[in-house]
């Protein structure tokens, strides 16, 4: 084998490969032509002198022989070392790929990363949008922010704190249909509901005063995006329980009520996510500090008690 032949570039496409299982989607993610990732992979095997990966119509999958070659962690330190190297020259670059939740990131996140490569020009995000849990190393993603619980997981988890929901309703609806007193009377109201989310044709609410009520919660409209939901109790479709992120402009302009004030849906945890070989990364150490530094400023978002990631 001609060491000369074994490229960083040839062996990132392979690792790509490996991990995402697709070559089109890979050459999505490096900006290259189809024909260029497959021209890297066969070069390197020509130089490695082995068959890496096989190929089918629907899939690509690594060889007993790619899986020993397999370098990922060969890849992140490469990548690690660069890295550390352009730090000392006092200004971080390269690229950090980010997944979050997609009403949460058009509103909010998405003008932190503006903000953040105000700071540091020379870094670039990849901001996916995405409601789904999805695998952060085999979609290449360094950072995912996610709303409800996780399972257990090999990433390194930070809790950012948890978002607080309340009952709301556009005002045109409720002198409409009249204002609930009591969380019995959400039995008789028109409901937003999110498909999405299991369980949504019951609504759990807890008291100031103590106490849990578990009412029905039915109505016409159902949707999966928060977005939509946003615009569906703007436009007086019914009461549907938010989070306070999600409305709060919308509170304070008078476009939405608060309903059923001594009562409140339970908190949804905010987690961050992250790739742990890539958490020593310095343009990625950055930007999870500025993300849970932001975060912690938004409406509705309560710290976390000590002791709790």
């Amino acid at each position: 084998m001609d060491k000369s032949d074994v490229t960083l570039e040839r062996m990132r496409s392979f690792v790509r490969v490996a991990e995402r299982g697709s070559l089109s989607a890979v050459a999505r993610e490096l900006g290259l032509g189809q024909s260029t990732v497959t021209r890297h992979l066969r070069e390197l095997e020509q130089a490695v002198g082995v068959p890496l990966l096989t190929r089918t119509t629907r899939s690509v999958t690594m060889t007993e022989e790619g899986r020993r070659y397999y370098c990922v962690q060969i890849l992140r330190l490469v990548e690690l070392a660069g890295d550390e190297a352009r730090s000392t020259r006092g200004a971080p670059a390269g690229t950090v790929r980010v997944s979050c939740t997609a009403a949460f990131g058009v509103l909010h996140v998405s003008r932190l990363v503006f903000a953040f490569q105000d700071r540091y020009p020379d870094v670039a995000v990849d901001l996916s949008l995405t409601d789904e849990r999805i695998d952060l190393v085999r979609e290449g993603v360094d950072i995912a922010l996610r709303l409800g619980p996780l399972p257990d997981s090999s990433m390194k988890l930070r809790l950012l704190g948890q978002s607080r929901r309340v009952l709301v309703a556009a005002p045109d609806y409720l002198a409409s249909r009249g204002r609930p007193a009591r969380p019995q009377d959400l039995a008789s109201h028109e409901g937003v509901r999110m498909s999405n989310i299991a369980g949504s044709d019951v609504l759990v609410l807890h008291g100031r005063r103590g106490g849990r009520h578990v009412v029905p919660f039915a109505g016409r409209l159902r949707v999966d995006h928060g977005l939509a939901a946003r615009e569906a109790l703007a436009a007086g479709r019914g009461i549907a329980p938010a989070h306070l992120w999600l409305v709060d402009d919308l509170l304070a302009s008078g476009q939405l009520e608060r309903v059923l004030e001594d009562y409140a849906p339970p908190s949804v945890p905010l987690n961050m996510l992250i790739v742990p070989e890539r958490s020593g990364i310095a343009r990625v150490r950055l930007l999870v500090d500025f993300l849970a530094e932001g975060i912690a400023q938004l409406p509705g978002i309560e710290k976390p008690q000590p002791g709790k990631r």
